[in-house]
């Protein structure tokens, strides 16, 4: 097998089979961190660095490992600069699946097979700046080269969604539909809290000045957001997702001491989350929406890199300290049946009770390896569990998680492959019949997601 050649990652003829089957179908990607402004403004990338480094935290942490000096990774050096540094360590990142994720980038999209290094550097820098001058290597094009049919972005409620609806008329080919994404309304321990509070106060109608005004805006963005195609809501609860019956007066308490200004302790903390996750589910299952709970996250871990470059530069980390089932009891009963309810765990270590309440709850999938799981070690690892735990038929399927639009194309070909590894090694055992595991990398590839979301 030869690197990134017909046969990569497939390690059976049933398996080369398979891929054929779904190599080409369409993108469908339900969560994303796309700009969506980049993609109908449709401006050509400057250079390599711009398409592959200057939005990637996968990237910026591997260059960071290998000692390259912050300058060269989000600082004041020249994009060539960076990229002449990537280049450099670029070969110590094999065995990392950003090593296989930007090879099959240059592979795919500019038909570069040299593997990146010191001494290709200057070489890929000249021919991909000459490729990119190229109309038909702006985002919208490349857009269309990869298959993406459809991309839900990840959107703050305050959002205008100013150029969704631009996209509507000027993307062709790509649908581009919004999350609606209430992070920040939850997250009242946190002093920006009262920022977003003033935001939500300034794009809506009702006052916020209460409790009651407060949902009520939150409700207006919901339906706002729906108005706007939107079919899905996403809950990053961090590390705890915390629900338990609370009622309305206790949470209006909360809420309104925070609004002073006056201290509320973790107790309060828990109770108002819980509260408000549990409206925010109501909201969801009333427009018919899918919730997204993304869980595990601990945010801006390593304090140097948040007090010099702020939030999202790559200083997250996971944990295994969160107790998924115990946690997430009360809201499963409480939309059990009502709404599809999707479970993104960041520790591996959470697959166990992960797949075991999919398997419970017929409205509940488990959501694909994220993160730091996305790799073909990780999605085959988890894939297996789900088939032997709950069910493949109903997994939730892939989606990129990228802030870097030309990386699309390339997860989900890591993905599809893994897919395609994992059932082929069921035929050669004889688990599967052939035409069952074509029908079942189908539905998991592309159909699953259309009908999950209602796309």
């Amino acid at each position: 097998m030869g690197f990134i050649d017909e046969d990569y990652l497939l390690e059976t003829d049933a398996a080369a089979a398979l891929y054929d089957a779904i190599e080409d179908l369409p993108i469908v990607d339900p969560h994303n961190h796309i700009d969506v402004v980049e993609v109908v403004e449709n401006e050509p990338w400057s250079d390599i660095w711009a398409v592959e480094g200057a939005t990637d935290h996968y990237v910026w942490q591997l260059m960071r490992k290998r000692g390259v000096p912050e300058e060269k990774v989000t600082g004041d050096a020249s994009n060539r600069e960076k990229w002449t540094a990537l280049a450099e360590v670029f070969p110590d990142f094999a065995g990392n699946p950003t090593y296989e994720w930007v090879h099959l980038d240059l592979k795919r999209r500019f038909g570069i097979e040299k593997p990146l290094n010191a001494e290709t550097a200057d070489e890929i820098w000249e021919e991909t700046k000459r490729q990119l001058a190229d109309p038909e290597k702006r985002p919208q094009a490349v857009l269309r080269e990869m298959g993406v049919e459809v991309l839900c972005s990840s959107d703050d409620p305050t959002s205008s969604l100013e150029y969704h609806e631009r996209a509507e008329t000027e993307v062709e080919g790509v649908e581009i539909r919004p999350t609606w994404r209430p992070d920040r309304a939850l997250k009242i321990e946190n002093p920006e809290w009262s920022t977003f509070v003033a935001e939500l106060d300034e794009a809506t109608e009702s006052g916020v000045e209460t409790f009651g005004g407060f949902l009520a805006a939150l409700a207006e963005t919901h339906e706002y957001f729906a108005e706007r195609g939107c079919v899905a809501c996403d809950v990053g609860t961090g590390t705890t997702p915390v629900s338990k019956p609370v009622d309305r007066e206790r949470a209006a308490g909360v809420y309104e001491k925070a609004r002073r200004g006056d201290g509320i302790d973790e107790a309060a903390v828990r109770d108002f989350k819980a509260y408000l996750l549990g409206f925010v589910g109501r909201l969801n299952a009333d427009a018919g929406w899918v919730t997204q709970l993304h869980v595990g996250a601990v945010r801006d871990y390593r304090e140097s890199l948040y007090e010099s470059l702020g939030a999202n530069a790559g200083g997250d980390v996971s944990t295994q300290d969160v107790d998924l089932v115990g946690d997430l009891d009360h809201f499963l009963d409480e939309f059990d049946g009502e709404m599809e309810v999707v479970l993104y765990t960041l520790d591996p270590t959470h697959y166990p009770s992960a797949t075991v309440l999919a398997r419970t709850y017929p409205n509940v999938s488990v959501g694909p390896a994220w993160w730091f799981n996305d790799s073909p070690f990780g999605i085959e690892n988890q894939l297996e569990r789900v088939a032997a735990v709950d069910l493949l038929a109903n997994y939730a399927g892939m989606v990129s998680d990228s802030r870097k639009l030309v990386s699309y194309g390339s997860r989900f070909e890591m993905f599809r492959r893994s897919l395609a590894n994992v059932i082929g090694r069921m035929v050669e055992r004889g688990r599967v019949p052939h035409d069952n595991a074509r029908r079942l990398v189908e539905r998991v590839a592309y159909d699953r997601p259309k009908e999950l979301y209602g796309l």
